[in-house]
């Protein structure tokens, strides 16, 4: 069964790159693919029940909620504090990434990154 996988990233071209990075997993079945550029929306359909992950990545500037603060509020669901998130973004800051580590963040992918470095790690969070 394919693996969820949701990118989470007000910037279009960000989402058509990982798309793109992403398209031979979606294509054998290994995931199955999902964006949204507003992350207060993900969270509405999160806490509705209408939307789950495996893997998620997030920006951390985004006009509508930091990425920080949707993933401190996906920490407090209990059957989501396990699943992995990663951060895609252009912070690189200790003091940022030290935050990040408090709240739960797995990992840290810079922009501007690579398909290799998107595709390495949902196979390595993932096992596929």
């Amino acid at each position: 069964m394919a693996k969820r996988v949701i990118f989470v990233d007000d910037s279009r071209t960000v989402l058509a790159t990982v798309e793109m990075a992403t398209e031979d997993l979606v294509k054998s079945g290994s995931i199955e693919f999902v964006t949204y550029e507003n992350p207060a929306e993900f969270l509405e359909q999160i806490k509705s029940g209408n939307e789950t992950y495996d893997l998620l990545f997030t920006d951390l500037n985004m006009p509508q909620m930091s990425g920080l603060d949707l993933a401190k509020q996906l920490k407090q669901i209990d059957s989501l504090k396990m699943k992995p998130i990663l951060a895609l973004t252009t912070e690189n800051s200790p003091q940022i990434k030290a935050e990040g580590k408090a709240i739960g963040l797995t990992g840290w992918v810079a922009k501007p990154f690579s398909d290799a470095k998107i595709v390495g790690a949902i196979k390595k969070l993932l096992a596929i």
